[in-house]
Formats: structure tokens, C-alpha cells, sequence
């Protein structure tokens, strides 16, 4: 025991100098043991000695000296590489076996060839080299012969099999990463560098050294020993004591009790975990220390009871909930580190979450760990024979800081034991601590600049530690002040800038303060830029105090170099350093410019000290390589002495490659042998050695090519009307990544009184503030209710965390404020549009490039020979006439209601005298003209197909109407008038229901009911027969006219001819192969397009039955259409995107049960979406992925296109044989492409893979029907156009619709879009224009005739396409990006409004998420679409207007925002 007191260090063999290399240098001091890199280093060095021969070490030794300007560089990549990869050492050159230890990477002479000039002493201790560390080598030379996939193969291998080999691995296309590639990125606005911008002019740093590290006699050879000196010498005196909340000591600990209690914890630890075979813990092992604020006592019992048993202590904060903010990065850590057991106190204990059997529950991303309660009365008693055995401080690990990252992962600091005692005996001397002085700690015991002082450094000199919980702090800030009067000697403070601000803003109640025991103020965080107001605003208020303004000590720390630098106090008297006052504008380039105080813009620094004693420090620059900066440059400061941390733990790559650097001079010399430590703080070392910290690594900002702090922003913030309106100085700022520039982001807490105008005043503030002092723009600022932000658990904001829920959506702020056009600056220059090319230019630059010129057509109707008797017939209504005479039996129509039964059925027959009687009535009713026009307003049914029949019998024309709905008769009904009226009807022909509903009350609030023509109901038809059946004149008269309004809210009704009509009918038999024979299941709406040529004349002609679903019956009951397909053994079913929606969605979960009532659809050979729009390829491939397990063939799911002037151009074609899964089909299967959406924009079409990126992928719609011919023509030019470009659908075909019915007759448009001519090439044809863009391909495939297949790719109408910075974007496109921004967004639609783009989202969830949407929008569109957001409109379920095929009505939309009609929960006008 005396040896240990009593002996001299420095008298002790273990000593060793180090001879130097200049005069001038100084010796070493103390250490026992070296540095475990600089050991493990060593180490590599002498094994790569062994293996490497003389004359390859010379060579490289030799070209490593002349290395110099870009081969340096070179040099320093490839060295580097080789120390952070597995075992390349290949590239050596020889077959050096590879080492299984930390050191991933093989060792590297070059890296250790002392070319150091600068004569450096870095004090550091040597170590003994194990051969423990060597592995038998590879065999032969495998290591050479390396495959691709790490497989070794015999050398013995023909080089020209293994060139074959090669050759058939080579794939055909290019390989996907180069389709990442982002060749777009050139487009973006690349900021072009100020030529005026500050550069730096000085010459290259010089590493400073710091002053000697003392030789002091009494100085103990490890903490362990300075404990058991103290307890054994003078037990009695205080080492800590405790306050209670109320400012009361709580207890104190003496170095007596300090010292039993530390063995005892050791003991335990030791023996009493475990079996005496299998101990739970062994020296080496990990621990975890889990103790409260408020428990420095047992903390420090745990911290030292661990260093005694040689255990490793990892001190975390204590998890209040199972979810804590960065709880389970902490958890990741402890599995990392091994950790089983947690130490903690016993009131912390019970504080744990528990689970029912009183078991603490597992925290989130924890390992499962076993509590260790570390007080007194639970632990056994050492035996008397027991000591912990107490050595000189070794290269082992003491114990393990943790460290939080920028993005939120936690690192754990390995500290050996030498190094914690050299950095003891550093701080000792830079803070001249003597034995038995006070020091009174406000910061966290745990970490940082807490633990180091008041729980290692206190005992190494027997100091008394006064210790103040955060709780105290927060009920009395005044609290350390008057720790620090009471205690009269000369005290020591260690406190935070915030500890200072809150005791400034209490003081005024204090009568009787005397600052002038105080002689020195720790501040931890001096290196922050905003500390020197607090210090000059303390100062300013307690000088009067007795307060000396020489005690202020700020100082800066890491967690990986410990104590960077501290100020000491100043003899009285003396003047102080003066102060750095720097350009904001200069800083942001990384260059220090003096300014002066004067300008708003600049940044005053106080400097943090000199280099501490027995380090050197370097400033080296932020790119790639680590070279030394210039004077006047901002860098990385980093640090070489033995008082650092020595990795991060378990991390050896990173601890190469960021923990640890070598600086470069000029030349590409490495200044050290030994490795420095990165900082991670940024700054310069000012004149006379004084270091000036400018910021952290962390919270850096590089906007533009410009560098700012989040530091100097929150300071900019708080100068705003801190006290007013920011909750307690809570502002957290970072940056988040849009566009391939860094964005910064602002949150705020508002005080809970700040009103709605105080907020917009205060952010406008705040954004001016930061534009004119940073000159940089606030992408986003946000305000959140206090108290709401994730805390740290010293209540700081949790920086990584907010950052997090800002991304994810659920950072819940009530205000919101986006800037994306005032700091979006590298947006894609607009296109400019080329002076108008002339269309035979087009078409002649296509032939010369050899591009086919987009045309296709369908199969010739002139070459089709089938038996169709129905050909015979120009009309209709005598081919059900032949039909009810041939096959009068023949079921042709039946409904299915809710239930999936039969409601009612129509054979040719029945269907031929029901419209009889209807003809009978029509002529009976009134005097009808030929060719009067007749509204059916009938729900959709069998009355529906009679009265339109009735109608053609009576030489009417029909009119199909969908009937207003009951519930909602003031939006319905206006629409059932207006079609009424424009259609000219003389009469509305309807059922009981509604002609009633029609005249009702509720009718008459909504339209004038007097203006109706006669409303006829059909529910009792009479007996009779007409007088004649009608026969049209010829074959282009009017048969129907066909209503509807299209996606833009426009209405308009089309004239179908007889003769189209019949053709329809043909063309559609022979696609779809439609026989007597066949059934097929429609569940359409029967007013328009082709799903009332589906539901009332496709059976007619082609004679097959027809199962009718209306669609509004599978509200009731989504599986009706399913059910109804698999009970009849349907083959071919036709459906809307809505009802494919409604089954996806109300059947998603009841696969199993509908497979259980023995549904299926493995019959279905085709199940067809009408449609008038882009296919929605992600709704058909959920469909068929989710009812795969009933049987639906994938194959089977495909869509179809229509349009206004040809309701059907493209439907997929039927199916021969039986088996048609192997006999072939007549139609190639529906094939898909991926495009480039950013060509797509420019009207060109390129096709890239699946999974690039901008890619979207279209589906082809259905194969071109019968007898119709496409080319895709420009819509400006009109000229034809070639396969690589978008452009409008042109279609030719003998059921075209023959113009517009309207009641003005507007004969310009009815031409334009019926009657186009091409200005180029054929100019002969006549077209119609479908209005949609799209473009033809060429596929592989070929049909049953053995012609490639053409395939029609729709994209989206012309007149929704909006024209935003000279390029065209489809609206669909950018609401399917926001649409999978949130999981709250359930529906969204964009428009433009003065060429802003809105974008109308609908909000599922509660309101709070509304404007968590506003930055997810702005973010997605701007990263996908390369466009800037005007407004955000966040809006309840059901707003955005959907009409009855599915399709968003955005002018609707439009109308309703412009006048104010929407009612939003908000609206966010980005600025």
C-alpha cells in the first residue's frame, strides 16, 4: 500500500524520453505504455517488414521521398484506399498474407517513412509489438487470381477460357448503374464562382506545440491509485456533495466512503454476476452506467468501482420511456459494444418502465441487459484478503464516451487509460488545480467537460466537486452563484453559456452576491460563437459583484480530442487577448477576413486558449485531402497528443478515415509519423498561438458553394425578439438535401401566448435578418408549440431527431413558412422553344435518321372473312328484328342486383316487344318528327336497353342521361337540365321513381321544373303494337347522340351515325370475338362512350349475353362483380378504373374468405378498363397481384381507349383455343415500357430501364381495333411525326363520331377536330383529333398473322397538359409523386393559376398533420419534377371533384379555388 502512496513516478524504471531530434525540442513526460493505434501501427510496420523484401521496401521508400505536386496527391488517394480496404495486396505487388486484427487494412510502409521536416515532438509513449497478430497466408497465389466474387481460382486457368468467360459475363445492355447516371444533373444551374469571392493569400500553417506537460512529483501513476491514496490519507475529506432541489445539500460523499464503495462495486461486479465458472462480467468487459441528473454520488462510486475491476464503463442517459428520442441509436451502441449488464441507483430503477411481472421492459433497439443496482445494502461485503489490483495507466480502454452524430447514429469514443490520465494532468496544469480546492459543476457528470473535471480531474488532485442538478437549475438559475458565495476559498465553476444567460435574467431578486472568490469560470461551450454575449452580458451585470473579468474561461472539447483548448485565467491585471471580428461573407467562403464592428454582417470570436500542454495542433482543410490550410483559412482543427480518444469503438474503417488524420504539407508530405485527431471544430490558430473556434463540423451548411453555421444562424434567430416570442431560446436549424443543393430549415417553439400575427411578424423578421446578415435564404421556417420539439436529456433540442420528424411528416408545426422561390437557384434553365420547324423538315430529319414515322392501324375489315349474318343489316334495330325471329329464346341481357341474383332477364324476343310497345307509346304520346331527339333517364337496367330500342323503332334519337341522384339533388340534377336542354329532347322518357323526383319540391329549390318537356314513365306499357316500324332513310342519319363531360368540365355530346354504329359494333365482335355462344360480364356506367355501347348494342349485334353490374350496386356489396365473373364462368369482363378501385380497396383483406366461399377467376381470359385516359398501371398491377390467389392470370388484366371523336380506338384482342395460356393468342400480351419523364417533358420519347431513375412506366392501351388507322401528329404543325417523339393521337376509322351536336355551331372546331388533314405527307385522309398525346412502338411481338405489333402508348390530353418553364408536364405525374410523400395523402390534383403550379392535397388524419404536408410537397415536386410549388392547398376527404368514369375534374377544381369555395384546413403560399 505505502509503495503505491509514497512513490515518485519519474524515479521509476517505467520512464521513458525520448531523445530528440532538435535542440530546441523538449523531453517527453511521463507515460507508462503507449498510444493503441500508434502501438497497432507499429505493430503492421515491423510485420509488413517480415514479408516484404529489401529491394521492394527501398524502391518504395525511395519514390515516396520524390513525391511531390499531383503525384503526391495520387500517392496519398491510393494509400489511404489501401489502409480502408480489405487486403488488396495485390496492388503491392507481392503475397503478403492478410493479418485477422482491428486493422482491417494491410499495413503500408510508405505511410510511415518519416519525411517530417518540422522536427515535431509529439509526446507519446512506445509499446512492445506481440506476433500474436499473424495468420497462415493464402495458397499458391490466390490473392492474385482473385474472380469477381472474391472466389480464389487456380492460376493454372487458360487465359483464353477466362476471356470467354468474361466475355459471356458482359451483359448486353449497359449495366444499370449506368442508367443511375444522373445525366440530367448538367442541366441544373451550376452557380458559377464570384471571381471576386475572398480567397485565402497566406502562406501554409505551422503546426503549433503546445507548453511541456509538467513534471510533477506527487502526480499518481493512475486515477485508480489517486483514489486509494485519498481514501487511505484522508478519508474524511469531502470529494462531493449533492444539492436537493431546493438548493439543500443532499448528502456528501467523502474519499473515504468513496474509495470502500468503489471496491465494493468491483467486488460484486466481479464475483457476484454469474457462476464462479462463468462469470457474468470479466475485466475488459463492457458496462453501462445508467444514472439520473440528480445522482452525481453514485455515479462516480459506479465509474470508479469499474475502473477497479478493470471493467469498461459506458455512461448513457437514463431511458424515461420506451420511445425516447435517440434511445434506440443508444441501444445500437450497447449491442455494438457487447454490453449485458447496467449499472444504475436504485431510485433510478424503480423509475423504469416495468411490465406486468415487475420486469424493466425492453427499450427500444436495446440488447437485453441484466440491472445492476449499485447501492450499498445490496452489494455483498469484499472478504478482508480482497484488493482490487491497482497498476500504472496502461493502453487499455478506461471507458467509452458517447457521441451523437449529424444524422442522429451514435459512435462510442474509446479513452485508454493513459489517456484519461495524461488529459487529467493536462487539465490540472492549464487550470493550476491544487488539492483540496472547490469546484461547483452545473453540467452534465456524465460526458464532456462535466466528467472530466468534477469526476476525474477532482480526484486526481482530492478536490471537493459541488454539484447542482439540472432540476434545481430550472426552479433557481442562481443556484451556482450562491454554491460559489457560500464556499469561501477560492473556487473553480464549470457552466454552460445558458447556465450564465438564465442567472442574468433571475439576478434582480439577489441582494447579497460576491463574485470575487471565484478564480476561474469554465464556460464548456466558450467555443460556441454565441457564448461571448453571455459572457460579456454576465461580466457587464456581476462585475460590480466583486466578479474579475480575467476568470471568464471559455474552452472547447470534443468527444473524440477531449479538451481542444481552455482559456487560464489572466494574471491581475494584465491586458486581455484581444477579440476576432470577422466577415460573415469571408467565413462563408472559409476565409478569415477582419472586419469591423460597425457592419451587421460580421462575427466577433474570442479566442479559447492556446494548444494544451503535450499536444500540437493543426488546422487542416475540409475537402478530401487533408492538406494544412493557409493563415487566413478556415479548417478542421485537429490535435496529435496522448490526451485523446484512440477510436470509435468497433469501428475500425471509420477510425482510419474520419476519427484520425495524417496533414499533408504542400509537397504531399505527411508533417507527423504519428496520427492526429479530428476535432470536429472548425476554426484557425490566430496570432501569439491563440486558438479561435468559428463553429462545428456538425452543424455545417454548405448552400450554393457557400459555408454557414447552424451556430451563427440560431444566434441571427434569437436576436429577433428572443424573449417575446421564442419559447426559451428553443430553435433548432439544419439543413436537408433537395435538388442536389443543401437547403436550411429553421423550427422555432413559440411561446403558448404568441398570436397569429406575432408569428408571420416574427418569421418575416427572422428571414430578413438571416438574408442580410448571412446572405444566404431560409428554405423553410417553421414554428411548433412549446414544449413539443424532442429534447436531449439535459433539455436541449434533440437536433437529429426534429430533423427526422421534419422529413417523416410528423413534426405537427402550427405555421409554417416556405421560401423554395427565393432559394431555389439552380433550377434547369427553361426550354426555349426553337423557331418552328417546318413539318416536312420534321419528317425528312426522321427518314434521315431512320425513324419510322409514327403510324399504325388495325386489321383491314375489307380482308376479314367471317360469317357475320348481322353484316347484312344497316341498322340496328333489324338485326334485333332478325334476332327475335331466328333465335326469339336467345337470352341476350340479364341484371344482377346487390344480392348477386338475377333481377331480371331479356331474350331477343322480350327485348324486340317491350320496344314495340315503347315506339307504340312514342307515337301515340304526340305527333314525333323523324329524328326527334329523346332523353332516357333510367337507372341503369334493362328499361334503359328497351327505351332505347323503343326509340330506334320509332325513329327517335336517343339520348341516354344519368339520373340525378336522390341524396344529392342540388349538384345531379343541374346536370340532367343542362343535357336536356342542349340536346334539344322534345320528350324525357323515364321510370315512376324519378319522374317523380324530377317534379318533386327538392327538384324545384335546384331548377325551374316548368321548363321540363313532357316526361313520359314507362313502368305500364300497353298491349298494343305500332301502327309501322320505322326504317331510316340511309345509313348517316343520326342513330344516338352520346353526352358527357370531360375531365376539363366541359360537356359535349357526339353524333353517332347508324353507319357507325353498326361498324362500332362489327369492329368490336372481331376484336373481342364475340359469339352467340359467349358471355360477358359488364360492370360499366351505360350513359356514355363505350360503356354504353357495351351495355346496349354489342349483344344486340353480336348476339352474346350480356351480364349486367351496375356499378353503384357494388357500394353495397364490393365482391358483386367478382362473384358474379366466377358463379357464371365468365371469360371476358369489362370494368371502370373505379370499380377495379373500389374491389382493391373494400376487398383488399378478404382474399382468403372470398377463396374460402370457392371463388374464382381462373376462367377470365380478359378483364378490360374503359377508359379515356393514361392507363394506371400501378391500380391494374395491384389488382392483379392482390386476387392472383382467386386464380386471375396476370395476362388477363389489360385497358382499352376511347375518346370523344372515336369512343373505342384501341381493346385488347380476344383469344383463340381453349388453353389460352399455351395456344397463343391473336393479341400479344399488353406490353410495358419505362420512358424518361424529364424527355417526356420536352415531347421526346426515351425509353430507359425499369428502375432508372425519372423513369415512369406507361402500359400500352389494348391493341388497335378493326378498321381503324392512328399516326401521331405534332398538334401545332400538324405534320406527322416519327416513333421518338410525343404528340397528339390522329385517328381514321369508319366509326368515328360524325361532329359535335351543339346548340351554337361552332363549325371552326367541329372541323379542327373532326375533319383534320395532315399539312405534310398524306395530306389527302380525313382524321378526327382524339386531344390525347401519345406515341406508337414497335414491339417484338407479333400477332397470329405474324405482323410485328404496334402499341399504342397513351400519356395524357392535350388540354390538361400544363406548360410550366417551356416544358409540358402531365398533371398525373406529379400528383402520383405527392401522393406517396404521406401516408396521410389520400388523393391530390394540380393545376396552374398565373403560371404558379397549386397542388390541392386531401388530408386523411388529423388536422395537426396539415402542415406537415407543406414541405413534403414543395420537397418531392421540386426533386422529381424540377418545379416550384406556388401553393399548397391542404383540404378534407372528398373535395377534390372525381366524375362518374373515375377521372379528376381539376378545372372543376380550379373554379372552386379561385372562388374561394374549397374550404381548406390551410393554405400555404410558398414565397
Amino acid at each position: 500500500m505505502e509503495h503505491w502512496i509514497s512513490r515518485a513516478i519519474h524515479g521509476t524504471s517505467s520512464t521513458t524520453t525520448t531523445t530528440s531530434s532538435t535542440a530546441s525540442s523538449s523531453s517527453s513526460s511521463t507515460r507508462s505504455g503507449g498510444n493503441g493505434a500508434a502501438a497497432g501501427r507499429l505493430a503492421d510496420v515491423l510485420a509488413q517488414h517480415v514479408y516484404i523484401s529489401a529491394q521492394h521496401r527501398n524502391r518504395h521508400h525511395h519514390h515516396h521521398r520524390h513525391k511531390t505536386g499531383f503525384l503526391a496527391h495520387l500517392s496519398l488517394r491510393k494509400r489511404r484506399r489501401r489502409r480502408a480496404l480489405p487486403a488488396d495486396v495485390a496492388e503491392i505487388g507481392s503475397s503478403a498474407p492478410q493479418r485477422s486484427e482491428n486493422h482491417s487494412a494491410p499495413p503500408d510502409v510508405t505511410g510511415y517513412t518519416n519525411t517530417t521536416t518540422d522536427g515535431i515532438q509529439v509526446e507519446r509513449a512506445p509499446v512492445s509489438v506481440t506476433s500474436a497478430q499473424r495468420q497462415t497466408p493464402k495458397y499458391g497465389n490466390a490473392e492474385l487470381m482473385d474472380t469477381g466474387d472474391g472466389v480464389p481460382v487456380s492460376s493454372r486457368v487458360s487465359a483464353k477460357i477466362q476471356q470467354l468467360v468474361n466475355t459471356l459475363k458482359r451483359p448486353k445492355r449497359p449495366p444499370l448503374r449506368e442508367f443511375f447516371v444522373d445525366d440530367f444533373e448538367e442541366l441544373l444551374e451550376v452557380q458559377q464562382p464570384d471571381p471576386n469571392q475572398p480567397k485565402a493569400e497566406g502562406a501554409q500553417m505551422v503546426a503549433v506545440q503546445g507548453e511541456k506537460l509538467g513534471v510533477v512529483t506527487n502526480w499518481p501513476p493512475s486515477l485508480e491509485a489517486a483514489l486509494q491514496r485519498w481514501g487511505t490519507i484522508s478519508p474524511k475529506a469531502p470529494c462531493l456533495t449533492t444539492m436537493d432541489t431546493n438548493g439543500k445539500p443532499l448528502y456528501v460523499l467523502t474519499y473515504g466512503k468513496l474509495w470502500s464503495r468503489s471496491v465494493k462495486v468491483a467486488y460484486n461486479l466481479l464475483h457476484k454476476l454469474g457462476t464462479k465458472q462463468e462469470p457474468l462480467v470479466r475485466p475488459g468487459d463492457r458496462v453501462a452506467l445508467v444514472f439520473p441528473n440528480n445522482d452525481p454520488g453514485a455515479f462516480m462510486i459506479a465509474f470508479y468501482g469499474c475502473l477497479l475491476a478493470e471493467v469498461v464503463p459506458v455512461p448513457i442517459e437514463v431511458p424515461l420511456s420506451r420511445k425516447d428520442a435517440g434511445s434506440q441509436q443508444i441501444g445500437f451502441l450497447l449491442g455494438s459494444c457487447g454490453v449485458t449488464v447496467a449499472l444504475t441507483s436504485d431510485a433510478c430503477h424503480k423509475g423504469l418502465p416495468k411490465s406486468p411481472t415487475g420486469e424493466v421492459q425492453q427499450f427500444r433497439g436495446w440488447p437485453k441487459v441484466l440491472w445492476f443496482v449499485t447501492e450499498s445494502k445490496h452489494l455483498s461485503k469484499p472478504p478482508r484478503d480482497w484488493f482490487p489490483y491497482i497498476k500504472e495507466a496502461t493502453q487499455d480502454t478506461a471507458y467509452i464516451e458517447y457521441k451523437t452524430c449529424k444524422d442522429g447514429g451514435v459512435l462510442g469514443v474509446t479513452v485508454t487509460r493513459i489517456a484519461m490520465l495524461t488529459h487529467c494532468q493536462s487539465l490540472t496544469q492549464s487550470c493550476s488545480y491544487t488539492e483540496a480546492e472547490t469546484i461547483v459543476n452545473v453540467l452534465d457528470f456524465k460526458k464532456d467537460v462535466g466528467l472530466w473535471h468534477a469526476v476525474q480531474t477532482s480526484v486526481m488532485n482530492m478536490m471537493h466537486v459541488i454539484s447542482i442538478p439540472y432540476a434545481l437549475m430550472k426552479v433557481n438559475p442562481l443556484s451556482w452563484i450562491q454554491k460559489v458565495c457560500l464556499y469561501k476559498g477560492k473556487t473553480v465553476a464549470c457552466v454552460k453559456s445558458r447556465d450564465m444567460h438564465w442567472a442574468l435574467v433571475a439576478h434582480r431578486d439577489q441582494r447579497d452576491i460576491n463574485l470575487s472568490s471565484l478564480r476561474m469560470l469554465v464556460v464548456a461551450d466558450g467555443s460556441n460563437p454565441w457564448s461571448i454575449s453571455s459572457c460579456d452580458a454576465f461580466l457587464n451585470v456581476f462585475q460590480t459583484k466583486g466578479l474579475k473579468p480575467e476568470v471568464i474561461c471559455p474552452c472547447a472539447s470534443s468527444p473524440e480530442a477531449l479538451t481542444v483548448a481552455i482559456q487560464r485565467p489572466l494574471e491581475e491585471g494584465s491586458t486581455p487577448p484581444g477579440r476576432g471580428i470577422l466577415s460573415m461573407q469571408g467565413l462563408s467562403h472559409g476565409v478569415i477576413r477582419v472586419d469591423s464592428e460597425e457592419k451587421l454582417s460580421v462575427l466577433t470570436l474570442q479566442d479559447v486558449g492556446s494548444v494544451m500542454p503535450g499536444g500540437v495542433m493543426c488546422v487542416v482543410k475540409l475537402e478530401s485531402v487533408p492538406q494544412l490550410c493557409k493563415t487566413d483559412e478556415i479548417g478542421e482543427l485537429c490535435v496529435c497528443t496522448v490526451a485523446t480518444g484512440t477510436s470509435y469503438y468497433g469501428l475500425s474503417g471509420m477510425t482510419k478515415n474520419t476519427f484520425e488524420v495524417f496533414p499533408l504539407a504542400n509537397d504531399g508530405s505527411s508533417i507527423s509519423d504519428l496520427p492526429f485527431t479530428r476535432t470536429g471544430l472548425l476554426g484557425f490558430i490566430g496570432p501569439a498561438g491563440l486558438i479561435f473556434v468559428a463553429g462545428k463540423m456538425d452543424g455545417l451548411m454548405v448552400v450554393g458553394g457557400r459555408r454557414h453555421n447552424a451556430d451563427d444562424i440560431v444566434a441571427t434567430a434569437l436576436a429577433v425578439e428572443p424573449m417575446k416570442f421564442v419559447y426559451r431560446g428553443r430553435i433548432a436549424v439544419f439543413s436537408i438535401t433537395v435538388l442536389h443543393d443543401e437547403r436550411i430549415v429553421v423550427v422555432a417553439e413559440q411561446r403558448p401566448d404568441s398570436t397569429e400575427e406575432d408569428s408571420f411578424q416574427w418569421m418575416s423578421r427572422v428571414l430578413q435578418a438571416i438574408d442580410s446578415i448571412h446572405q444566404v435564404g431560409v428554405y423553410c421556417l417553421a414554428l411548433v408549440p412549446s414544449n413539443t420539439l424532442p429534447k436531449t436529456p439535459l433539455g436541449g433540442i434533440h437536433l437529429s431527431e426534429t430533423k427526422q420528424l421534419f422529413l417523416e411528416g410528423a413534426l405537427h408545426p402550427c405555421n409554417v413558412l416556405m421560401c423554395p422561390h427565393t432559394c431555389v437557384i439552380n433550377l434547369p434553365k427553361p426550354r426555349q422553344k426553337q423557331p418552328e420547324i417546318g413539318p416536312a423538315s420534321v419528317m425528312v430529319g426522321n427518314l434521315v435518321s431512320g425513324k419510322r414515322i409514327a403510324q399504325a392501324s388495325g386489321r383491314d375489315l375489307g380482308q376479314i372473312e367471317d360469317n357475320d349474318q348481322a353484316r347484312k343489316f344497316l341498322f340496328l334495330s333489324e338485326v334485333l328484328q332478325w334476332r327475335a325471329q331466328t333465335t326469339p329464346d336467345h337470352v341476350l341481357y340479364t341484371l344482377l342486383n346487390s344480392r348477386g341474383t338475377i333481377a331480371s332477364s331479356l331474350t331477343c324476343v322480350q327485348l324486340h316487344k317491350r320496344a314495340e310497345k315503347i315506339a307504340a307509346i312514342l307515337a301515340e304520346r304526340g305527333p314525333l318528327q323523324d329524328g326527334d331527339h329523346i332523353a332516357l333517364v333510367y337507372p341503369p337496367g334493362i328499361d334503359l336497353i328497351a327505351a332505347f330500342y323503343g326509340c330506334l323503332y320509332a325513329g327517335c334519337v336517343p339520348i341516354t342521361v344519368r339520373p340525378p341522384h336522390p341524396q344529392n339533388i342540388s349538384t345531379t340534377l343541374p346536370t340532367v337540365k343542362m343535357i336536356v336542354e342542349v340536346s334539344r329532347s322534345v320528350c324525357v322518357m323515364t321510370t315512376q321513381v324519378i319522374s317523380k323526383l324530377l317534379r318533386s319540391k327538392e327538384a324545384s329549390a335546384t331548377v325551374d321544373i316548368r321548363t321540363w318537356p313532357p316526361i313520359m314513365d314507362t313502368d305500364d306499357l300497353p298491349k298494343k303494337k305500332p301502327p309501322l316500324q320505322h326504317k331510316p332513310s340511309n345509313a348517316d342519319t343520326l342513330a344516338y347522340l352520346d353526352f358527357s363531360v370531360s375531365t376539363t368540365g366541359m360537356l359535349a355530346g357526339v353524333k353517332m351515325s347508324h353507319a357507325a354504329t353498326s361498324a362500332f359494333c362489327r369492329s368490336i365482335k372481331l376484336q373481342c370475338e364475340l359469339y352467340p355462344s359467349r358471355e360477358v360480364a359488364i360492370c360499366l356506367d351505360p350513359y356514355c362512350g363505350l360503356g354504353f355501347v357495351l351495355w346496349c348494342l354489342c349483344s344486340v349485334y353480336s348476339g352474346h349475353q350480356s351480364i349486367l353490374i351496375p356499378p353503384s350496386e357494388l357500394e353495397v356489396n364490393p365482391a358483386l362483380w367478382l362473384s358474379a365473373v366466377s358463379q357464371y364462368k365468365v371469360r371476358d369482363t369489362f370494368c371502370s378504373y373505379s370499380v377495379m378501385e373500389l374491389c382493391t380497396k373494400g376487398l383488399g383483406l378478404q382474399t382468403d374468405s372470398l377463396k374460402s366461399r370457392g371463388l374464382d377467376l381462373s376462367r377470365v381470359r380478359t378483364c378490360v378498363v374503359v377508359a379515356e385516359e393514361r392507363p394506371r398501371t400501378a391500380l391494374t398491377q395491384s389488382f392483379s397481384k392482390l386476387f392472383k390467389d382467386l386464380g386471375l392470370h396476370p395476362r388477363a388484366v389489360s385497358t382499352s381507349f376511347g375518346c370523344r371523336v372515336n369512343l373505342a380506338i384501341c381493346l385488347p384482342a380476344g383469344v383463340t383455343g381453349s388453353c389460352w395460356y399455351f395456344q397463343g393468342t391473336s393479341g400479344p400480351d399488353p406490353t410495358t415500357v419505362y420512358v424518361d419523364m424529364r424527355a417526356l417533358r420536352h415531347d421526346r420519347v426515351r425509353l430507359v430501364e425499369r428502375g432508372s431513375p425519372h423513369s415512369l412506366s406507361l402500359m400500352e392501351s389494348g391493341k388497335i381495333l378493326p378498321g381503324v388507322r392512328i399516326i401521331i401528329a405534332n398538334p401545332e404543325t400538324k405534320g406527322p411525326m416519327g416513333e421518338s417523339h410525343l404528340g397528339e393521337i390522329w385517328v381514321h376509322s369508319g366509326h368515328n363520331a360524325s361532329g359535335y351536336f351543339t346548340v351554337y355551331g361552332d363549325e371552326a372546331l367541329q372541323s379542327d377536330h373532326f375533319s383534320s388533314r395532315l399539312s405534310f405527307g398524306d395530306t389527302q385522309t380525313v382524321w378526327a383529333r382524339t386531344g390525347y398525346l401519345g406515341f406508337l412502338r414497335r414491339t417484338e411481338l407479333t400477332d397470329a398473322s405474324g405482323e410485328r405489333h404496334d402499341a399504342l402508348y397513351v400519356v395524357g390530353a392535350l388540354e390538361e397538359a400544363m406548360e410550366l418553364r417551356g416544358m409540358r408536364y402531365h398533371p398525373i405525374d406529379i400528383e402520383t409523386s405527392v401522393i406517396r410523400t404521406h401516408k396521410s395523402i389520400t388523393e391530390c390534383a394540380v393545376f396552374t393559376w398565373t403560371n404558379l403550379l397549386v397542388v390541392v392535397v386531401e388530408l386523411d388524419g388529423s388536422e395537426q398533420e396539415a402542415l406537415d404536408l407543406v414541405p413534403l410537397v414543395t420537397n418531392v415536386v421540386l426533386e422529381e419534377h424540377y418545379l416550384i410549388v406556388g401553393v399548397v392547398v391542404v383540404v378534407d376527404i372528398g373535395v377534390i371533384p372525381i366524375n362518374s368514369r373515375g377521372e379528376k375534374q381539376r378545372m372543376h377544381l380550379r373554379d372552386g379555388f379561385l372562388a374561394d369555395q374549397l374550404d381548406p384546413i390551410y393554405v400555404a403560399y410558398n414565397m
